[in-house]
């Protein structure tokens, strides 16, 4: 049997999800009880019944939030993900977890025949979502990817400016995500009561990931460990160079370079830089460059610089202003958007997938170029070394 053969009969084997009309209750488990799993469950708390929606079952390896978790939603508590995956009657699951989980927990869920609402990045790693990429082609599910912001429709109608040559020749475009702490950033509190093998599952939290001793700061400020996550690149520019792909109609770059360190918050133990920028060359254009810094939150102007005009986001939509060399008959033209960088509304998409097949605003791909795009920065500066894209092998090479 070839293997394209082989991929397609195993996927004829996985279970299928479950139709449901559009006035048929859809039933989810929350994986992982955090900070941004209680902003997911508030909302979806708001849209029990607008949307015919119910959060059937939460899970977490620390009962205290799992137990707070199953009192805010009176869902089943569970402290083992696979309960819910193993559920005939939860149609998708929301994953919450740190970075190193979404993969082997997206791969599950797919083989049960959930559904899958995924938190941004879509994996911790560039060969985990080529793994992600294939199983949902095959699996027959829906799957969004967290980025929250692509449920504003600015950045789908930018692109039709963008195609019709409203701009001219893309050449930059340029985002930030900026903020400033008057303590450690990303300095979220460390709970005393955790107690590994008490109330807390250690070996279960650190799953794939490397095997460590009982860290607190690695379990509540997992963000500043390059072994769970990918630091500015993955929690915030993933949000930000998404919107500039979708807008621009791009793909997988062809050179990344990521630089930065540790400039002021020198005394934290975190491994990730507080100061971060990348800059990544698309094949013909543009250059797209994404700056922050954890020490200053000055914005920077979100633009993509045609020969012919220029695009500004605004938090109402967009501008586009005529370089002068081509202002001659042309007018400003002023877009106001409808949508919104909103949870509401990305579940909202996901459930009309679910019952309507409509459109997701965050598909796999899209999510997979913008991680291959952030996580090419992240290894530029943990390698110090410029890196292009193998198309072919689909990874990362020295340039």
């Amino acid at each position: 049997m070839s293997s394209a053969a082989a991929v397609k009969a195993s996927a004829a084997l996985l279970p299928r999800p479950r139709t449901r009309g559009a006035n048929e209750r859809l039933r989810l488990g929350v994986i992982g009880c955090g900070g941004m799993a209680n902003s997911h469950m508030d909302a979806l708390l708001k849209m029990t019944e607008s949307d015919n929606v119910e959060i059937a079952a939460v899970c977490d390896i620390y009962k205290l939030r799992l137990d707070a978790a199953a009192q805010k939603t009176r869902a089943k508590p569970v402290s083992d993900y696979r309960t819910i995956l193993d559920d005939q009657d939860i149609d998708y699951v929301l994953i919450a977890t740190p970075e190193h989980w979404h993969c082997q927990m997206t791969l599950e869920a797919a083989d049960a025949g959930k559904h899958i609402y995924c938190e941004k990045p879509m994996t911790h790693t560039i060969a985990e979502a080529r793994r992600v990429v294939k199983k949902i082609e095959h699996a027959g599910v829906k799957m969004q990817v967290g980025v929250q912001g692509m449920s504003d429709e600015s950045y789908e109608t930018a692109y039709r400016y963008v195609q019709d040559g409203t701009l001219g020749k893309i050449t930059v475009a340029q985002i930030d995500y900026s903020r400033n702490y008057l303590g450690e950033f990303w300095d979220y509190k460390v709970d005393e009561e955790a107690k590994p093998g008490v109330n807390l599952d250690w070996k279960a939290w650190l799953g794939p990931a490397p095997k460590r001793p009982w860290d607190p700061l690695r379990y509540f400020r997992w963000r500043h460990y390059w072994d769970y996550s990918g630091g500015i690149a993955t929690d915030l520019f993933i949000h930000r160079i998404t919107r500039l792909i979708q807008a621009c109609g791009l793909k997988f770059p062809e050179r990344v370079v990521g630089t930065g360190g540790k400039y002021h918050f020198t005394q934290s133990p975190a491994e990730i830089p507080d100061t971060f920028h990348m800059m990544c060359d698309y094949p013909g254009g543009p250059t797209v460059l994404v700056i922050s810094s954890m020490a200053n939150d000055t914005p920077v102007p979100h633009h993509i610089r045609g020969n012919q005009a220029t695009l500004e986001f605004t938090p109402t939509g967009f501008t586009i202003k005529p370089q002068r060399l081509h202002a001659a008959g042309k007018a400003e033209v002023v877009y106001k958007k409808t949508g919104s960088e909103s949870v509401t509304l990305h579940h909202r998409n996901l459930h009309g997938a679910i019952r309507k097949n409509e459109p997701l605003k965050c598909d796999v791909m899209l999510g997979y170029y913008g991680l291959v795009a952030c996580l090419m920065a992240v290894e530029s500066y943990r390698q110090r070394k410029y890196l292009a894209w193998d198309a072919h092998r689909e990874r990362p090479v020295e340039a």
